[in-house]
């Protein structure tokens, strides 16, 4: 039997023409709350960190050991979900990093010593990892291309509002019940939603690629039937070229994948170094200057509106500034407060200039991190681009936390903030050089290669119907 290809059914463009319905909200709601719980099982490491310190159970260097140890878990499921994603299926993926990570945490609540927590927060990080590649991916496939920027900021919006409920929720638990109960909550809420992810449909574009083209179109066939309930759907546009089978990874490490390769990695290193070279750091921080755990907590609980305020701002500008100067002007801005941060005294100051630079690292995170890496790579390289990009950004901020001790060491909050900084900076200048637009571009038109990106592989930057995208 040949092999059939998405020119088949014509999966991307039967997507891309449907009007929003009670479908993609249902699958916004799954992927999102898995993504607010991933999320959240990370920034609670931040307020955990910082009663474990004061509680004379852990030390600096074993919670940077802490933090590698949940970085090289997600590395580790960073590149494994991507293979296993293209391989197998994205909802094979993200069901099982789900479950990694829910078991994982309910167990790290009976931890009897840091090492053990060390060791189960390795564990933990495997799931985590796996499950930011594989949700942004997959609601990108789902989501008309007209409407992809707002609802993958819609979904970055979620996601991140986990910064400031596992702020304001820490800033309760922790004191009162104590640190265990955070882990246990994240656990529980996780396998619930795992269960209720089993009724997710398989992505019709990585069926139609994979030659699955009758489990595609009755996947098809029902999301239509559904839309049409809003009225007669718009003609189905002509159909992409045909999907090639999946190819090797090695491909993407070559031209005309390289480059894109290149912006990813660096949007997620940086993104990386932005949530968890500074953020995450932060309680245990002000502990060590002199904050108390509530004090600590109270501060960083105030700036972490930043994360869903900056998400809000990244959708609007998604689709009206586009992907590439939303990345440039929100690294600057970032690196500008930053800069400006350890100078301003405690209180209001200190909180609302806070406050602002995560809003500005979150709008990057949104428009970036979320939106621009998958729509850089084609259906059949999808989830092992973004895995690649995810795990590059991994291993470096694993390797970034004992660097960011170092420097706290030798030069205080300022110098960690100026690293910081420069390296915003850097991506500014290289996202202003070579980064190219996706904005309003359906995923099949975005993330195919050209002759001149064979030859040149930042040229794509310089068409002019890109930078009027």
């Amino acid at each position: 039997m040949a092999r059939s290809t998405d020119i088949d059914i014509n999966a991307g463009a039967r997507l891309d023409r449907l009007p929003i319905c009670g479908f993609h909200w249902r699958i916004l709601a799954l992927i999102g709350a898995g993504m607010f719980l991933d999320a959240f099982d990370i920034y609670l490491a931040g307020g955990v960190l910082g009663a474990v310190l004061k509680e004379g159970w852990s030390t600096l260097e074993l919670n940077a050991a802490f933090v590698s140890a949940t970085f090289v878990g997600m590395t580790i499921g960073a590149w494994f979900s991507g293979i296993l994603g293209d391989r197998f299926g994205r909802r094979f993926s993200y069901q099982m990093n789900l479950a990694i990570f829910g078991l994982a945490s309910i167990a790290a609540a009976f931890a009897p010593s840091m090492t053990v927590l060390i060791g189960l927060r390795f564990i933990i990080g495997i799931g985590l990892g796996a499950e930011i590649v594989v949700g942004y991916a997959t609601l990108t496939e789902f989501v008309p291309a007209a409407s992809r920027g707002r609802w993958i900021g819609l979904l970055a919006v979620i996601t991140n509002f986990s910064l400031f409920a596992s702020s304001m929720i820490g800033l309760w638990v922790i004191p009162t019940l104590g640190w265990r109960y955070m882990f246990a909550l994240v656990g529980l809420l996780a396998m619930i939603v795992w269960f209720l992810r089993k009724s997710m449909p398989e992505s019709p574009r990585w069926l139609a690629a994979n030659g699955r083209a009758d489990e595609a179109e009755a996947i098809l066939s029902a999301i239509e039937a559904e839309a049409a309930r809003k009225g007669a759907l718009a003609p189905v546009a002509a159909g992409a070229p045909a999907q090639e089978s999946p190819g090797a990874v090695w491909r993407l490490f070559q031209p005309p994948y390289l480059a894109r390769t290149l912006l990813g990695s660096l949007l997620h290193i940086v993104v990386g170094f932005s949530l968890y070279g500074f953020i995450g750091w932060l309680p245990t921080f002000m502990v060590k200057g002199g904050h108390s755990v509530v004090s600590s907590l109270g501060y960083t609980t105030v700036m972490a509106l930043g994360g869903p305020v900056g998400s809000l701002i990244g959708l609007v500008l998604a689709d009206r500034l586009g992907r590439r100067l939303s990345i440039v002007c929100s690294s600057i801005a970032a690196a500008a407060l930053g800069i400006a941060y350890p100078y301003m005294p405690d209180g209001v100051a200190l909180a609302g200039v806070g406050f602002l630079l995560v809003t500005a690292i979150y709008v990057m995170l949104a428009t970036g991190f979320a939106m621009h890496v998958p729509e850089l790579f084609p259906t059949r390289y999808r989830l092992r681009g973004t895995a690649i990009c995810a795990t590059s950004g991994r291993i470096a901020t694993a390797l970034v936390q004992y660097v960011v001790v170092a420097i706290f060491a030798w030069q205080g909050l300022t110098g960690v903030l100026t690293t910081l900084a420069g390296v915003l900076v850097f991506q500014a200048v290289v996202f202003l050089v070579f980064g190219f637009e996706t904005k309003g571009r359906s995923l099949e038109d975005a993330s195919a290669v050209t002759d001149a990106e064979a030859g040149h592989p930042s040229s794509i930057a310089r068409r002019p119907a890109d930078i009027g995208a």
